[in-house]
């Protein structure tokens, strides 16, 4: 098997895991906590490899422990009943194909009064159901949260500020979330940058451990690729202008709305996502949802999950006529750059978790990928079609 140097992070992660509940005094205003995940992946093709998100690196017959692989710490002050902080830092394949840690959250927060909240700093970009946990594999019933959906949004974290209000009604709690700011991340070596970000959370905890939430987000998408932008003012030069209008990537409006459902009654347990993408740009439109269904047997829990992506809109309309050499070159571009962009992929997986220790857990998961294309595969091979694509994850997560 190649490419596993995160191996050397499993004397860690059995350290800090064994650590458990030594690492803060409880009179301390400080805490310090931590989370991280030993991964490896393998697939049954090395014509592409298999990605999360924006990693430019993954998985494919050779395995790797590159995909999955985590650390984080983070570390809490609590100056008093009003006022406290957070600062998370975490090592993963970041979109530069490295695992230099960088600062997840920091951010202060004034608990204004019990139901009411304010945050202002680097905050986790609330855009799914499990934002706030996606890296803690610890916290998350499955090996990590359907691809098919999370892999829509190219950023994790926002700068920004945030006000969180929580009141109880007839039908169970609310908690809504307004928060705006702007966000930056690297996407497999390009970078994106997101400006104007407003949006909002509702949640509706009811009895029974059911729980709804909605989301919605907006903002302006920048996609920092000179290529890109040469191939734009190439075809705003030529009579097919509207092409390169309709590809520019510089603050075109984008928005995401998410619908979620938890149920959790003990023993059984539901998680599901419906989700849409929209853009203004090359970047294409997609819906994607996922259902989750696990059962608890003690220490044991088995899970399945059905998923699906779609592609909705392209975007663009290519009108360029190959009426020479020249524009015959450019008009294969456009198609190339926008078929890179279309997202069409269903996956069935099933896995299971054994909690063996305190703080620790074993995942195995199997998923059976159909893509059409692409799909979220990277470093694709000539030849390659798309079909199935089987991928065995294994993992260990801890947290401390």
């Amino acid at each position: 098997m190649k490419r596993l140097p995160q191996l050397r992070l499993l004397p860690v992660l059995l350290a800090l895991g064994l650590a458990g509940t030594a690492h803060a005094a409880d009179d301390s205003m400080f805490s310090l906590s931590g989370f991280g995940t030993l991964g490896l992946v393998r697939t049954t093709t090395d014509q592409a490899q298999y990605v999360v998100g924006g990693e430019p690196r993954g998985a494919d017959r050779g395995g790797s422990a590159d995909v999955d692989s985590k650390l984080g710490v983070q570390v809490g002050a609590k100056f008093n009943q009003m006022f406290s902080g957070t600062v998370q830092l975490l090592s993963k394949q970041n979109g530069k194909g490295n695992f230099n840690p960088g600062v997840e959250w920091a951010f202060a927060k004034a608990q204004l009064a019990p139901s009411l909240s304010v945050r202002l700093g680097r905050m986790g970009g609330p855009f799914f159901a499990v934002s706030d946990f996606r890296d803690v594999g610890f916290a998350n019933t499955t090996l990590r949260p359907p691809s098919d959906v999370y892999n829509q949004v190219p950023v994790n974290h926002f700068d920004g500020a945030d006000v969180s209000y929580q009141v109880g009604t007839g039908l169970g709690t609310v908690t809504a979330q307004l928060f705006g700011g702007r966000a930056k991340d690297t996407y497999q070596r390009t970078d994106i940058e997101l400006t104007k970000v407003v949006g909002f959370n509702t949640t509706l905890e009811m009895d029974g451990g059911l729980s709804l939430r909605l989301g919605y987000v907006t903002g302006d998408l920048t996609v920092k690729s000179a290529s890109l932008n040469t191939l734009v003012n190439t075809l705003r030069a030529t009579p097919f202008a509207s092409v390169g209008n309709q590809m520019d990537p510089n603050k075109r409006k984008v928005s995401f709305t998410g619908l979620g459902l938890n149920w959790d009654e003990g023993a059984w347990l539901v998680n599901a996502e419906y989700t849409m993408r929209r853009t203004e740009t090359y970047v294409a439109d997609t819906d994607a949802w996922y259902v989750t269904v696990g059962r608890r047997f003690g220490n044991w829990t088995p899970y399945a999950t059905a998923s699906q992506i779609r592609t909705v809109d392209s975007n663009v309309t290519n009108t360029v006529l190959p009426l020479n050499a020249q524009l015959a070159q450019l008009k294969a571009i456009v198609d190339s750059t926008v078929a890179g962009q279309h997202r069409a992929q269903k996956t069935l997986a099933v896995g299971t978790r054994w909690d063996f220790a305190r703080n620790f857990a074993l995942k195995a998961q199997f998923d059976h990928l159909r893509p059409q294309g692409v799909g979220f595969f990277t470093q694709v091979q000539p030849g390659y079609t798309g079909g199935p694509v089987n991928v065995l994850s294994l993992s260990l997560d801890t947290v401390f």
